[in-house]
């Protein structure tokens, strides 16, 4: 079997030779798995598709966040107030549920997320 000839490693200055594009050294970390993946298919479970969705949007149809500020508008989305993080709990818990909008929900996660990533990088 033929192999990759050597070259030299694409971390800028390193004089290493290679077959893989980084020599060891300089090889980089795959990012971590984000654990949302665990549970994320949760999301396509009946108890959620049939149940526990469908019932938030007809006991709450308009957006939560969107009536704080006095505007009407038809809620799409089920989020969760406290994220769950794989809490079954959590998930499944009704007063756990608020509907909101799509662009309501995804301003909240970005919010979310950032302060994750705000959190990880204080250490």
């Amino acid at each position: 079997m033929a192999m990759k000839p050597l070259r030299p490693c694409r971390h800028p200055g390193c004089p290493a030779l290679t077959r893989e594009g980084y020599c060891p050294k300089h090889k980089p970390k795959r990012a971590e798995r984000r654990r949302s993946a665990e549970y994320h298919g949760w999301y396509s479970l009946p108890v959620w598709t049939d149940n526990l969705r469908p019932a938030q949007l007809l006991r709450e149809p308009l957006c939560r966040e969107c009536a704080r500020h006095g505007v009407r508008t038809r809620a799409t989305v089920v989020d969760h107030v406290t994220p769950h993080r794989g809490d079954w709990g959590l998930f499944i818990a009704p007063a756990n549920h608020q509907s909101l909008c799509e662009h309501c929900h995804n301003r909240k996660t970005a919010r979310e997320q950032a302060e994750e990533r705000r959190k990880r990088a204080r250490g």
